[in-house]
């Protein structure tokens, strides 16, 4: 077999392979196996009729079709990394010459990752904010929690935000009812903005048994973006009390005796997630930075399918109904072309910013072992509150877990970078954010750090 590799363009190439028919024997030893089994010969069993006298039978035309079309992506493969092609994406193949008994030729077009320049961070230096928790944080973590231990209790008064109430809603467009909007004894809490706009300023003030109506417009559903007229009955009206913040209370809703040593640890607490936002906003500024001095080309290909991947996914809710998505955006202010516009410039910066940290990776020779692979997966199961074994099976079916691999290995790469910048917070004294990114690739967070880690190390195109 014979390859050469031509250059269309920084982000594509041509590859032309020819092909002698003497390397193709094992592809038509298949093609016979495979279409004898097909074929019903009289005095032969399935299977078991000769290579000529199939030919005599169906003509030379089906075995050279079954032949060329597994040997072509398996050759293409071959040449590929003949060339060391770091290729991405699907090819588009094109047979250029068949000449039975002698020679297959074939090209095949293909994004590919372009060659990168990295930029000399030397010197580097961002600006985070200052790591402050004040006494009000740690009230409202407190009192959060306070609420979760609350009871609810029936009030003879009109109902007030933060009030809990059974409500009966329905809701017409234009005199026809909308089903999905109706429903009896459902729980709300006022002012929590978990249902439709104007519903909190239609109950507040409002007794028991007392009906209200108001307009609304509706963002999902048959009748998303139009407008719906809402008829809200209130049946009941409770209001939450917390108990006591005393030593009591923590001993009931923590490990500690007192509720000082509570507080104290819902400021510890606080001041980790701090920590980690200082490490995130570390990393996007960062990011950015690079992104500027750094020329990425975008291969076309590469650049259609991250687009048509986030409008999938954006439409999906709508049952993939365009006009419905459409009637959603216009409810949230937004247009269809505001909406292309932005999945334009998001894929774009995803691709640069995948491409990037590839050159990266590829420059601090990162790897990613085991134990890495599995505390991504962890992670991941854990967000989209599924198992561990579901989220693998998942990412196995649809062809995701060298994507895991990338990603994480793009954050290892963006980590890197980060410990060798100089990270000052508003006050100007220089930030430590080894607990977040290690002192240096071989140093990983272990315990209660891990999650945090791995938000503050994945990459933002995630």
């Amino acid at each position: 077999m014979k390859s050469t590799v031509e250059q269309l363009s920084p982000t594509r190439v041509k590859i032309n392979v020819e092909v002698p028919f003497d390397e193709l024997k094992p592809n038509f030893d298949r093609a016979y196996r495979k279409i004898a089994e097909q074929v019903r010969i009289p005095g032969f069993r399935p299977g078991k009729a000769p290579a000529r006298v199939l030919e005599s039978r169906i003509g030379r035309a089906p075995v050279l079709d079954e032949v060329v079309n597994e040997a072509i992506p398996a050759k293409y493969i071959e040449a590929v990394r003949a060339g060391e092609v770091r290729t991405l994406g699907q090819p588009e193949f094109e047979v250029t010459k068949l000449e039975d008994r002698d020679v297959l030729e074939f090209s095949a077009e293909v994004d590919v990752r372009p060659e990168i320049a990295l930029p000399d961070l030397e010197g580097l230096e961002v600006s985070v904010d200052d790591v402050e928790t004040t006494d009000a944080e740690v009230d409202e973590q407190l009192d959060e929690l306070r609420a979760r231990f609350g009871t609810l209790t029936g009030v003879e008064r009109p109902a007030e935000n933060g009030d809990f109430v059974s409500i009966d809603l329905s809701a017409a467009v234009d005199g026809t009812a909308v089903e999905e909007a109706s429903t009896t004894g459902l729980s709300y809490e006022i002012g929590s903005g978990q249902l439709v706009d104007g519903i909190d300023e239609a109950i507040v003030g409002a007794s028991q048994g007392e009906t209200k109506t108001f307009t609304t417009k509706l963002v999902a559903g048959e009748f998303a973006g139009q407008d719906a007229e809402v008829t809200v009955t209130l049946q009941s009206v409770k209001q939450r009390e917390l108990p006591e913040a005393d030593d009591e209370f923590a001993q009931l809703a923590s490990e500690f005796d007192t509720v000082e040593e509570l507080r104290s640890d819902l400021r510890e607490r606080l001041g980790r997630v701090k920590k980690m936002q200082q490490g995130v906003q570390a990393r996007d500024q960062i990011l950015d930075i690079l992104l500027e001095r750094t020329e990425v080309p975008i291969p076309e290909k590469v650049l259609e399918a991250e687009i048509e991947n986030r409008k999938h996914d954006a439409v999906h809710p709508f049952d993939h109904d365009e006009e419905k998505f459409a009637q959603a955006l216009e409810a949230e202010g937004r247009t269809l072309d505001e909406f292309n516009a932005e999945v334009q410039e998001e894929s774009e910066k995803a691709v640069r910013t995948q491409l990037l940290l590839d050159t990266i990776a590829d420059n601090e020779k990162t790897s990613v072992n085991d134990g890495e692979l599995t505390e991504r997966i962890m992670y991941q199961a854990q967000r989209f509150g599924i198992s561990p074994d579901e989220y693998v099976q998942r990412a196995q079916q649809s062809g995701q877990l060298t994507a895991i691999y990338a990603d994480v290995r793009r954050g290892k790469a963006l980590a890197s970078v980060v410990r060798g910048t100089t990270v000052k917070d508003a006050s100007g004294a220089e930030v430590d954010l080894t607990e977040l990114f290690g002192a240096d690739e071989a140093d990983a967070p272990a315990g209660d750090e891990t999650q945090v880690t791995e938000e503050a190390a994945a990459t933002p195109a995630e």
